[in-house]
Formats: C-alpha cells, sequence, structure tokens
C-alpha cells in the first residue's frame, strides 16, 4: 500500500512539474480533456470561459482560442484590448477601447453621444458634420486633440467672409460673439443678436434694411441714424419745425407704427401735464402752445377758469407779480399753488437790493436764459460812477470783486490781497486813474513804471547809471533817507571787496557792472609769475584758483581738479613746463612731455620699445626701470613665460601681434597628426590648444561640432571627411561615403535611399536594418505583410504616398458603389483604413450625395441600415426607405386617408414626431374649437384622395341649403358654396366674418 502512495505522488509529483499549461492552472484536466486524447474538443469539453474573469461575448465567442492564448500557459493571455489589438488611433484617443467599441463590432454608432462628453459637445451644425471635417486624419483612424476655439477650425472662414469684411472691419476672432454654436449656418439666422435685440418694429425680415450698404460692420443705435426720414416727414406735429429732440426714446418705444407715443418728459424737462393738477385737463399739445409751428411758446391764462381780477387779488403782496404767462410759470413751474417758485434754488439767489426788485425789472426779454452777471444790468452805474472813475482807469466790469447786492459803497475791494501791491504811505488815498491809466490788468508792479520822472531829476541817476530799481535804495514812505545794502544784490561784498571803493568797480556807472573777477582783475592776470598765468594759458576765471580774501595762498589742489597728482619728479614744477600756453588740453600721457628723453633713451627707438612710459618706468625717476609682462594684454602662461623675449618681439616691441598663428605658423604647416593644412584645419591656435603644450590637445569632436566620432568614424584623421576645410563639412553620411553607395549592391539599380543611417549603424555597412515605421509611411494594416517591390516598383527613394499610386485599379475595378461614375476621390484615405479588404469604410463626403441631417446623421456609421449591401441602387426619397413607415402608421393611416408619400411635407429629419404639419394653424381647426371630434377621416372634407387641396364644406355638415340661404338672407354676396363657408367661417364659428 505505500509503495502505490509513493508511485501516485511520484505521478502528481511529475505532472505538476510538466503541466503545460503552467502550475497556476488549477482545474481538473478533464475539463477540457478526454482520456481518448490530449485533443481539445469543443464538443465534449465541459470548460466554460464565462467562468473567468473574461467573459467571451460578441466577435470574442467566435474566435478561435490560439488568436489570444498564444501559448499553452493560458494565464499570460492579458485582458485589456490593447493586449491584442493594435491601436489603430496611434495614441491619439487613449488605451481604453471601451469608452467607443464593444466586443460586437469595432464599427461605432454612437459617435455623437460619446462627442457629448468631451470637452466640445457637438450643437448644431457641428452634430452633423462628418469626423473628417475637423479631424482631418479621421482616415488613418487618428483623432489628435484639436483647440476648442472657433478660430481653430474657421480661420479660413473667418479671412474669406467680404460680407462684411472680417479682417478689414477689425471684428473679433471670438466667433460666438455674433454667431451661435448651436446655428446650422453662419447665415442671419444663427446671429447672435442680443447686443441689439430684434423685436417688436426691429423685428425685420432682412438684414440691409439697417445695414444698407451691404456691408455688416456695427451700425449706429441711435434711432435718429435710421429714422431720420421718419422725423422728418412727420407732420402730427411737425418734429422738425417745433424742434423736437432726435432722440426718438423720448416719446416713442419699439412698437410698431410708432404709436402709442407719449411724451413722458415734458414732465421732468418741462412742465408735468402727465401728473399733478393739469394731468386729465388737456386734449392735445395745442392747447397750450397756441402757435402750432412753435412750441416754444404757450400760454397759462387762456384756458384757466380764473380771471385777472381775481389773480391780482390772490397775489397782491408778492413781489414782482405780473398778470402773464411767462410770470405764472416763472412763479408755478410745477404747476400747483403749493411751492411756488423760490428763486432761491437757481443759481442766482436774491440777496440784498435784490429782494425788493420787480422781476420784469430784470427780466426784460423773459425769464430763460437771463443773464446772471451784474454788468448787464448795471452798466450804466458803472459808467457814471466818478470816485474812483471806473471808464477813466479802465476797471472792470465784473461788479462782484467789488461790491455786494446790499449797495455800491462801502467796496470790499482790498487792494493787496487782489493785486498783491499794498497801498500805504505815498501810495495811499490815490485815484486808481493816477496808476491804471485806462487798464488794470497791464498795471506793471516795478517803480520805476510810475516814477521814471522821478528818476530821471534825481541828483546823478541818470549820470552815473544807478539801477531803475528804486527799492534798492529808497523806500515806499518818502524819496528820503535813501540806504543801500550791497548784500541784498547778486553781488555780496566778501573779503578784500568790503573795503573798496565803489567807484574802483562801478568805472561806467551802477547798472549793468560785471560780476566777473576779470573784468576788474586782468591786469593782475597778467602780471601773475608765480606759475606764469599767461605762459601757462591759465584760466581767467579767479574763482577757480582764489578767493576774495587774498590772492595767496590759492586753494588749487592739482590732484582734485585734473586726476593727475604731481609727486615725484613732477612736484615744484611751473605750470608752463607742462602746460604750453593752455590747460584743457592737457595730456596726461608720459610721452605727450617726454618725447625727447624716449628717443635719446637707450635702444627705445631701435627696438621700438612701447611709448607707454609707466609699463617700465616710475614718476620718481627714469632710473631703476622694471617691467612685467602679466601687466599687459597678453600674459605669459605655460611654454611661454620661458620663451626669450626676441622669439615673439622680431620687429620691436611695440604693436606685436598676440594671435598665435603670428608665431606659430610654422607648427601649423608641419602639424601630421592630423595633417592641419589638409583638412583645412582653422589657424586659430587657442581653439584646439594651451599655451602648455601642443599635445595633447583639449579638442572634444562632439561638444564643438554636435558629431560624435563613434565606430566607424573613431581614430580617423581629419583630412580623411574635411577636405581642405572644416567649415563646410555636412554631417550626411552620403557626403563622403557617396562611392561606398554607388558600388554596393542594388543600391544604384534599386534606387534605395541616400540617408544611410535609415538601414546602416556607424559600426559597419554589415548588418544592415530598415524599420518602415521610422519613415514618414508606417506600415499599418494590410501594408505590413505587403512585399516591398509591390509599392517601390520603381525604387526606394522618392515613392508616393499617395494611395491612388498604388490602388488606382482597386478605385477603377470597383462597382459597389462604382468610385469612377460617381466621381468619388481618388483619396482613398478620405473614406478607407490600412485595414485588409479595405472595410470598415466611411463615406465623408456622403452630403455631397445626400445630406445626412438629423436622425441621418445619427445613424450614419451604420450604413447597412439604409444600403443592406448595396450602394449603387438605394433610394434617395424618404419613401424609398420608409414604406413600411407609412404603411403601418394607424394614428393617423396614411394609406387609408391617402396621404401623400412625400414625407418631408409633413416631418423632418429629427424624428417622425412631432410632426410639423399643422391642420389648425396652417389651414382650419378640426382638433379644436367646433369641428374637434366631428370628422373621422381626411376623406370626410377632402373628397379627392389625390389633392387635399381640395375640400367641401357642405357635404357633411347635418344642416341643407335651405335652411343655411335662410340664415344668410341678409348676408351681402351669400353664396352657397363649399370655398364661401370658409371665406367667411376661416375658423368655422358663426361669429367669423
Amino acid at each position: 500500500m505505500s509503495l502505490i502512495v509513493v508511485v501516485l505522488f511520484s505521478v502528481f509529483q511529475l505532472w505538476a512539474q510538466e503541466n503545460p499549461h503552467g502550475a497556476d492552472l488549477l482545474f481538473d484536466c478533464l475539463e477540457c480533456h478526454t482520456t481518448e486524447g490530449w485533443t481539445f474538443s469543443e464538443a465534449t469539453a465541459r470548460f466554460s470561459h464565462d467562468s473567468t474573469e473574461f467573459v467571451l461575448e460578441g466577435q470574442h465567442a467566435f474566435t478561435d482560442c490560439r488568436a489570444c492564448h498564444t501559448t499553452l500557459v493560458f494565464n499570460d493571455a492579458k485582458t485589456n484590448c490593447i493586449d491584442c489589438h493594435n491601436d489603430m488611433h496611434n495614441n491619439t484617443v487613449g488605451l481604453d477601447c471601451h469608452r467607443c467599441h464593444d466586443s460586437r463590432s469595432w464599427l461605432v454608432s454612437n459617435i455623437p453621444e460619446i462627442h457629448q462628453t468631451s470637452r466640445f459637445p457637438l450643437l448644431g451644425a457641428h452634430n452633423t458634420a462628418d469626423c473628417s471635417a475637423c479631424h482631418t486624419s479621421a482616415s488613418l483612424l487618428e483623432f489628435q486633440p484639436l483647440g476648442v476655439e472657433c478660430i481653430d477650425c474657421h480661420s479660413q472662414n473667418y479671412y474669406a467672409t467680404t460680407e462684411p469684411n472680417h479682417v478689414e472691419s477689425g471684428f473679433s476672432t471670438d466667433c460666438m460673439e455674433c454667431h451661435r454654436v448651436d446655428a446650422f449656418s453662419w447665415s442671419a439666422q444663427g446671429i447672435n443678436h442680443d447686443f441689439f435685440p430684434l423685436t417688436k418694429g426691429h423685428a425685420v425680415s432682412s438684414c440691409i434694411e439697417c445695414h444698407t450698404s451691404g456691408v455688416f460692420e456695427p451700425v449706429s443705435t441711435d434711432c435718429f441714424s435710421c429714422h431720420e426720414t421718419d422725423f422728418v416727414s412727420a407732420t402730427n406735429p411737425s418734429h422738425q419745425s417745433s424742434g423736437f429732440s432726435t432722440q426718438c426714446t423720448d416719446c416713442h418705444t419699439t412698437d410698431p407704427g410708432w404709436s402709442p407715443a407719449e411724451f413722458t418728459v415734458h414732465d421732468d424737462y418741462y412742465f408735468p401735464i402727465y401728473s399733478g393738477a393739469h394731468r386729465g385737463e388737456w386734449n392735445d399739445c395745442f392747447d397750450c402752445h397756441t402757435q402750432q409751428n412753435n412750441y416754444s411758446l404757450f400760454s397759462c391764462i387762456d384756458c384757466h377758469e380764473h380771471n385777472q381780477n381775481e389773480m391780482d387779488d390772490e397775489h397782491r403782496g408778492i413781489n414782482g407779480y405780473s398778470y402773464n404767462s411767462l410770470a405764472c410759470f416763472a412763479c408755478h413751474p410745477l404747476g400747483r399753488e403749493e411751492g411756488a417758485f423760490n428763486h432761491e434754488t437757481t443759481g442766482f439767489p436774491l440777496k440784498g437790493a435784490h429782494v425788493q426788485s420787480d422781476c420784469l425789472s430784470c427780466h426784460t426779454d423773459g425769464f430763460a436764459n437771463t443773464s446772471s452777471a451784474c454788468s448787464s444790468c448795471h452798466t450804466p452805474n458803472y459808467n457814471e460812477a466818478a470816485n474812483p472813475n471806473h471808464l477813466l482807469a479802465g476797471i472792470s466790469l465784473e461788479c462782484e470783486p467789488c461790491h455786494n447786492e446790499e449797495g455800491w459803497a462801502p467796496s470790499l475791494f482790498d487792494h493787496t490781497i487782489t493785486s498783491g501791491f499794498e497801498l500805504t504811505e505815498g501810495h495811499d488815498g490815490r485815484q486808481c486813474a493816477d496808476c491804471h491809466l485806462g487798464t488794470t490788468t497791464a498795471a506793471d508792479p516795478a517803480c520805476i513804471s510810475c516814477h521814471q520822472e522821478n528818476y530821471n531829476t534825481a541828483q546823478n541817476h541818470l549820470a552815473s547809471g544807478y539801477p531803475t530799481d528804486c527799492l534798492q535804495c529808497h523806500s515806499v514812505n518818502s524819496w528820503e533817507g535813501a540806504t543801500f545794502d550791497h548784500n541784498l544784490t547778486e553781488f555780496p561784498l566778501t573779503g578784500a571787496h568790503i573795503a573798496t571803493e565803489c567807484t574802483a568797480c562801478h568805472t561806467d556807472g551802477y547798472a549793468g557792472t560785471s560780476t566777473l573777477c576779470n573784468s576788474c582783475h586782468s591786469e593782475n592776470y597778467i602780471t601773475a609769475l608765480n606759475p606764469d598765468h599767461a605762459s601757462a594759458g591759465l584760466s581767467n576765471e579767479c574763482e577757480v584758483c582764489h578767493t576774495t580774501t587774498a590772492w595767496i595762498p590759492s586753494p588749487f589742489d592739482h590732484t582734485v581738479t585734473t586726476g593727475f597728482e604731481l609727486t615725484g619728479g613732477h612736484e615744484g614744477r611751473q605750470c608752463a613746463d607742462c602746460h604750453l600756453g593752455i590747460t584743457s588740453a592737457a595730456d596726461p600721457a608720459c610721452i605727450t612731455c617726454h618725447k625727447e628723453n624716449y628717443n635719446s633713451a637707450e635702444n627705445h627707438l631701435a627696438s621700438n620699445y612701447p611709448t607707454d612710459c609707466m609699463q617700465c618706468h616710475s614718476v620718481n625717476s627714469w632710473e631703476g626701470a622694471t617691467f612685467d609682462h602679466n601687466l599687459t594684454e597678453f600674459p605669459l602662461t605655460g611654454a611661454h613665460i620661458a620663451t626669450e623675449c626676441t622669439a615673439c618681439h622680431t620687429d620691436g616691441y611695440a604693436g606685436t601681434s598676440t594671435l598665435c598663428n603670428s608665431c606659430h605658423s610654422e607648427n601649423y604647416n608641419t602639424a601630421q597628426n592630423p595633417d592641419h593644412a589638409s583638412a583645412g584645419l582653422s589657424n586659430e591656435c587657442e581653439v584646439c590648444h594651451t599655451t602648455t603644450a601642443w599635445i595633447p590637445s583639449p579638442f572634444d569632436h562632439t561638444v564643438t561640432t554636435g558629431f560624435e566620432l563613434t565606430g566607424g568614424h573613431d581614430g580617423r584623421q581629419c583630412a580623411d571627411c574635411h577636405l581642405g576645410t572644416t567649415t563646410a563639412a555636412d554631417p550626411a553620411c552620403i557626403s563622403c561615403h557617396q562611392e561606398n553607395y554607388n558600388s554596393a549592391e542594388n543600391h544604384l539599380a534599386s534606387n534605395y535611399p541616400t540617408d544611410c543611417l535609415q538601414c546602416h549603424s556607424v559600426n559597419s555597412w554589415e548588418g544592415a536594418t530598415f524599420d518602415h515605421n521610422l519613415t514618414e509611411f508606417p506600415l499599418t494594416g494590410a501594408h505590413i505583410a505587403t512585399e516591398c517591390t509591390a509599392c517601390h516598383t520603381d525604387g526606394y527613394a522618392g515613392t508616393s504616398m499617395q494611395c491612388s499610386s498604388c490602388h488606382l485599379t482597386d478605385f477603377n475595378n470597383t462597382a459597389n458603389p462604382n468610385h469612377s461614375s460617381l466621381g468619388l476621390s481618388v483619396n482613398c484615405d478620405d473614406c478607407h483604413t490600412t485595414n485588409p479588404g479595405w472595410e470598415p469604410a466611411l463615406f465623408p463626403n456622403h452630403n455631397d450625395y445626400y445630406a445626412l441631417n438629423g436622425a441621418h446623421a445619427v445613424v450614419s456609421s451604420n450604413c447597412f441600415l439604409c444600403h443592406e449591401g448595396n450602394y449603387t441602387t438605394t433610394a434617395t426619397t424618404c419613401y424609398g426607405c420608409h414604406s413600411a413607415d407609412y404603411n403601418n402608421t394607424t394614428d393617423p393611416s396614411h394609406t387609408a386617408a391617402n396621404f401623400p408619400i412625400d414625407c418631408e411635407s409633413c416631418h423632418s429629419e429629427n424624428a417622425w414626431e412631432p410632426s410639423t404639419f399643422n391642420h389648425d394653424g396652417q389651414y382650419f381647426p378640426i382638433y379644436s374649437g367646433r369641428h374637434n371630434g366631428e370628422w373621422n377621416s381626411c376623406a370626410d372634407c377632402h373628397y379627392q384622395a389625390s389633392n387635399f387641396a381640395l375640400f367641401s364644406c357642405i357635404i357633411c355638415h347635418e344642416h341643407n341649403q335651405t335652411e343655411t340661404d335662410s340664415r344668410h338672407s341678409d348676408v351681402s354676396g351669400y353664396v352657397y358654396t363649399a370655398t364661401s363657408c370658409f371665406d367667411c367661417h376661416p375658423t368655422g364659428e358663426a361669429g367669423d366674418d
């Protein structure tokens, strides 16, 4: 017994190890196999795939097991669609196939519904548009994400539109500002006119009623801009002669016919007639406006029930009262006794003497537009004024600067505050005209403007040229007791100037004396010797170096002023030693003064030493010269440090070139590894070398050129590729390997591409590979298994990627439908993919033959529904497809009523219901009113089944001609005919006429 157990255990272990389905397959072998053998038999197998996590539905139920289970280890099979099915969409819609497809078919029947869940729901024309109209790569089954702004797809429409020209008019590219996204066309029906609602009188039938020029640029929304003719031609009342406002909305609404109209702004702008005591007390405008051609004239006293005697009595004690219409309106602008006119509410409150003035004494020309300027009433007062004499002094006509309403005197005018010129002492008590000769605005506050005569007669003033600024010496009290303080002038006296006699400076009078030092001290300048000012060309602006205290010591600091410190050999020199006649053009360069020292110095001229003395010498002495090359523009580094000076400075030390090639051209010409000259390498040595040594060179071909030297390129001489120049090297393989290409088998004969890297690597010509998917024409679908020569019939270069270049015969021979006779495009990818057998196929230009709108658009992807596999004889009439719907309809029965078979006369393409046929609205109420329920079929009234335009009213009614005649005995023109009934009773009611 134990032996049996051991054997069975061993067999089980052997089975577990050798199970071809893998260790994870746990169910019994008998689920799939029998004792007859290992061959799987679907008829005897007990295994059901539904017991797994992947139920076989749709096409999967008929698929051979090995199509998915490529090995006997069944658990290796994946359950994601993408694991078995190529992504024909090239990752443009994601990898979740279930979003659009199911296991029954790859065809998608609910594309519009799917699109509604995207960021761009399909509305209006978008819902019926073919996918390829937006997704231009749809024929390749690629649906790249698109922009959702209108202009992203419709820029061509925007730029091509001429009525109006969107570009010239500067219209926004946000199409939705004017157009509706749910519209079916760009026409006016799709225009979003919310910015100016087209309602009531503006509900026009044609855009050009407003856009008269045919250019749909923004039109003024002002009523008058369109309705000027209506305004001018209006006669009741005449808008133009009455001076009415051109703001039509003051009186009118947008109701058609301009009626009803109300001038409600009359209450706000003129006088309350729609409210208050006058509401309902008038019938038309002429009740008050007695002259119809002038609405500015009106009368209050012609229509009121009171008389003058009564009004005079009621207004007794009211200042300024007058029995006339203007006065009535002036005091009662709101038409009521309460709140009579209050002058305080105007811009001219009555104060002082104005309180007791009669209204008409100011309002001599009516109450409107009366001037509030004092002079409009008080010009006589102005002309007659004598203290002061206003006219003679040219005083302003604006009374209020000097007077108030209480009285003319005393005047409020304050000369100091108003003019800034205080009238004190000698100016006090003067008449205005003493100073203001005919005008007050041009008065000059300068003393001399009035006192020129005093100046001219004063002692010494003219002879000595005294200044004309009198206040420098005099006060406003008196000419006597004059004083003068020089420090209040532009030239205060300081230092030695304080004790100087006036005439020492003022040699030509006291006016216009120069404040320049040199005007008095030119002699001091000329005779100065330490330093010699004239010889050195020092500036004659004394204040640069001196003060007013004394000439010596001078505060001049050469370092601070010029930036050139006088130290060493420069210290203690006379200015003229360096400054030869001028100081402004002095040059700080040593050589400008020491040219002679340079010329006589040993070797300087012969060896062409630099003239920058400070490179070797100091300011202390010519002796002890030193030189540091590292302070020049060419510091010595590397091998240059130990090089003899004359090795580089062969032509002297000045102007020696710092270019490597100026010394190392011989090294360049003799270089062999690489051969610089043959390869045309740059002679700018520093690009590849350092000053340490020629080798190793730090040049990196990859970093510098972007072309890495690997594989077969590694270790080559530069000249192998660079033939005489490195700047024009071409990285394309063929530029060096044309000979290899020409001699390679089949390359020339088969016209292989010259892009070597499509097949070869940089390591070797051998082991060439080619991946078509890396070209501009990846192989998908049926192209994958196609022989190369089937497409590349004329070689491999320049092969057309157009489908028709290979498939024109297929196009010409196709009969279902006949592509040629229908004139279909030869761009196969408009309808087909690369799937074998040309199916599934789309037909994006279906609308060119039969527009798919409404419900047809929804089923546009299910071609079989209409064509049933035959694309050549499909009917294009509704009845051709929907005869069964017509015959089976019972509410109402189309066949019994003998309805016409042109379905579109009653139905739309969106759905059968609701029907667009409205008998009550379009013709005659039979579903409402008195005829509702009084008929059974259309034939009850329409007695000719072949012509529904014919009808009869008199064959079905319960009345007879005799009875009907008696009822219409008093009706003129009555005739007992079917059409006469309808003419008089279009709604079927007795009250119709």
